[in-house]
Order: C-alpha cells, then sequence, then structure tokens
C-alpha cells in the first residue's frame, strides 16, 4: 500500500480533502501523467469533475463508492475540455449510472469532440446553464472560461461553499514523483535556480509544474490570458487535474508568478517573436 510521503495518506482509498470533496483517483508510480478525476457529494446528489480514462474507470468507481455514494446519486458528469484522459470512461459512468437524466456537462466547443466518445445521454454545455451548476441544496458551482489553456473550450469551475478552484490543466504537472498536495520546503520559496537546485533536490515539483505548461499549452499569451481570468476568483485552494492540489497561500501565490513570467510555451519555443510568413516562398511553390 503507497503511503505518501510527507502526508501519510492511503491513496489506495478516496480522500475527503474539503466537505462533500473527494480525491477519487489512481495513482501509478510507473506514469508522469496522473490525473485527478474528483467527486462532489451534496447531500443525496453527486458531480464528477473529469471522470478520467477509460483504463482507470474501476479505480475511479470503486473509490466512489467508498464514500457512500451509488451510482444512479451521479447526475452530472463535468468535463472541462475533451481529452481522453478525462472522457475516456464516459460509457463507463453511463452505463453504471443508468439514468436517463443524467447530463454530460461542458463548453460547446469541448462538446463538439466529446459527442464521439459513444455517448448516450444528453450533451448540456455550460452557455444553456448561466456558467453555473446549481444542485438542489442551492449549492452553486461557477464556470469561468480559459479558452486555449490548452483547448479552445477550455474552462475552470469554482465552488464557493469550499473555496476550490477545479483548474482543470492549469497548475497540473508532469514527473515521476508525485504527491496529492504540493509541498514545498522553505527554501523552495526563495530558489531562483530552478535549473540548479541549490540543496540537490534529485526531482523539482516546480520544474515538473512548470515543463507541463510548456509542453501543453499553446502559447505564453494563451497561459497570461487564462491566469488573469482566475485571478478574480476568490479560491483558496487549486484542485487540478494532473499534478498536486496547493492548498497553501503562499504557494499558490509563488507557484503563480513561476507561470506568469514562463517563456518558450508551446509555440513560443518553436519560434521566435519576430517570426514572418514567408510569401516569396508561397509564390515560388505555387507559381
Amino acid at each position: 500500500m503507497f503511503q505518501s510521503e510527507n502526508d501519510g495518506i492511503d491513496l489506495e482509498r478516496s480522500v475527503e480533502f474539503a466537505e462533500g470533496v473527494y480525491w477519487v483517483g489512481y495513482y501509478d508510480e510507473q506514469a508522469g501523467l496522473h490525473c485527478n478525476p474528483y467527486l462532489i457529494v451534496d447531500n443525496d446528489e453527486a458531480l464528477v469533475i473529469d471522470g478520467g480514462s477509460r483504463p482507470d474507470f474501476a479505480t475511479v468507481m470503486m473509490k466512489i463508492l467508498q464514500t457512500g455514494i451509488a451510482p444512479n446519486q451521479i447526475n452530472g458528469l463535468l468535463y472541462q475540455h475533451y481529452d481522453p484522459d478525462l472522457c475516456g470512461s464516459i460509457p463507463n459512468f453511463e452505463d453504471i449510472i443508468k439514468r436517463d437524466d443524467l447530463r454530460i456537462i461542458s463548453d460547446s466547443a469541448n462538446l463538439m469532440f466529446i459527442r464521439h466518445y459513444s455517448v448516450s445521454n444528453r450533451l448540456l454545455p455550460i452557455s444553456q446553464i448561466n456558467h453555473q451548476y446549481k444542485f438542489s441544496s442551492g449549492r452553486t458551482l461557477q464556470f469561468i472560461k480559459t479558452p486555449y489553456s490548452h483547448s479552445g473550450g477550455s474552462f475552470v469551475t469554482f465552488d464557493p461553499q469550499t473555496g476550490i478552484l477545479f483548474s482543470s490543466d492549469l497548475f497540473g504537472s508532469l514527473g515521476l514523483q508525485w504527491e496529492l498536495f504540493l509541498n514545498l520546503r522553505p527554501e523552495c520559496m526563495d530558489c531562483f535556480h530552478l535549473s540548479n537546485c541549490p540543496v540537490k533536490r534529485t526531482i523539482c515539483p516546480i520544474n515538473d509544474i512548470l515543463n507541463f505548461h510548456r509542453s501543453v499549452m499553446p502559447s505564453a499569451k494563451a497561459l497570461k490570458y487564462a491566469l488573469e481570468q482566475i485571478l478574480d476568483v476568490p479560491f483558496t485552494m487549486i484542485a487540478p487535474q494532473h499534478g498536486s492540489i496547493i492548498n497553501d497561500r503562499k504557494v499558490i501565490r509563488y507557484v503563480f508568478e513561476q507561470l506568469i513570467n514562463l517563456t518558450d510555451v508551446g509555440i513560443d519555443g518553436l519560434i521566435s517573436d519576430d517570426y514572418a510568413f514567408d510569401f516569396d516562398k508561397l509564390r515560388k511553390r505555387l507559381a
């Protein structure tokens, strides 16, 4: 049984990290990309956020059942973009939930692709519900659009009741050394030498975050725009779809600053800022 190195959490079970909010993911010690499906339980209703891949479905559903929720209490599946590591298990969820009124919720730009996962239940664009999701109790989740971070229809989800921002790929990470909660040493917060750790750590968790954004986000412009949108949200915790949950205000600010100043993101790392299309080449090629 794996025990997280510094927090003692049993990752073979669901983890309630805020009231009624559970991590129901899977820790694969051989994988560099760790996915974090989440479950929100409100009285006798439940919503799954970014439910995970098809191979991970059995583990995710087992952890959902550990919370005491029955499958037919899930009345919504929320997807913040359309990648298979989020959406691959949609048919599995539909088969076990067996509700005609189950809603598959996302931005319309994402639903154009999500429909290809053999979806049989209703596809509900967030624009049709005023960019918010309401439980019967009145509890409301808010959706904030973060276009091209990393897909055109990307958005994040804020739960005012717990202060959690479910940030999708934003604040995600890629690396073999993984913990459910991001814990930085004091010396990490003052570090300006990410390429050469002054305390000789073999793996830098901040580098894992930055490298993930360099490879996944299309450009620094898109990343900065998305970060600016979520600064208007009064969140106190960030729960990304990859990597580690960040629940310390100082750590959140430090990571924010690192991401805002990030360069060589996506296409920016391949071409210079002064790139211009060679029209002479076009004319010669198609004369």
